[in-house]
């Protein structure tokens, strides 16, 4: 999160291991130990979850920006990838792409201009002001947010529901860079792994429904 930025040092530091002296090794091992704890628990309900994501695991990820939780989460999944090669991890990333694209409780795609429900009215300057109809492309919003801190009109106000697409909605409708670095990364870090993991864009489609709530193995 913005106010919680140690698990940048932890990835850069696992990923530079070889590089760094001796004494350094049990620091890496202790680094890398809570990467694969933090991923394991993760992982551990997501087959509970009624959209079989791992965002939404507790009431604390619908917070003030919540869609970075499920950002930044993928993200670890795929560190613990990186360091094991089991693509349990790997699927587990993905299925927090997959909540951010629309399979969540709200039905949106939190991606202004990517799917058939998206953000029309973001809290960000730009797109209001433009003359244009549609937002700016490609634009990650805030998301649920239990705390409705901005006193707008919310259609729905159960945890995961807790999101209005309305400009005055800074609290679950902004633009902020601190959630568009992480979906960023996210996307493209998955791009650049899924030849290595062996996946087709067909694969990477289904596998993470399949191996989530159906207990069956990725395709």
């Amino acid at each position: 999160s913005w106010s919680n930025v140690a698990m940048l040092g932890y990835y850069s530091l696992v990923r530079a291991e070889t590089k760094l002296p001796s004494f350094a090794k049990p620091t890496m091992a202790a680094m890398k130990d809570t990467i694969m704890r933090m991923a394991n628990t993760f992982l551990a309900k997501a087959n509970q979850n009624a959209f079989a994501t791992v965002m939404g695991q507790s009431a604390s990820d619908y917070n003030w920006g919540g869609n970075s939780v499920a950002a930044n989460q993928g993200i670890l999944l795929l560190e613990a990838y990186r360091l094991t090669n089991d693509k349990k991890y790997l699927y587990g990333a993905i299925s927090n792409i997959d909540y951010l694209l629309g399979r969540n409780a709200t039905g949106y795609s939190f991606i202004t201009g990517i799917g058939s429900k998206t953000p029309m009215h973001p809290h960000h300057r730009q797109s209001e002001a433009d003359g244009i109809t549609e937002p700016v492309p490609g634009l990650l919003v805030g998301g649920p947010n239990i705390g409705m801190q901005d006193g707008c009109n919310y259609p729905y106000k159960e945890i995961e529901t807790a999101y209005a697409d309305v400009v005055c909605s800074y609290a679950s409708n902004e633009i902020a860079i601190n959630w568009q670095a992480p979906i960023v990364y996210l996307t493209n870090a998955l791009e650049a792994l899924k030849s290595q993991a062996g996946l087709t864009n067909k694969s990477l489609r289904l596998s993470s429904v399949a191996t989530w709530c159906c207990n069956k193995r990725p395709l």
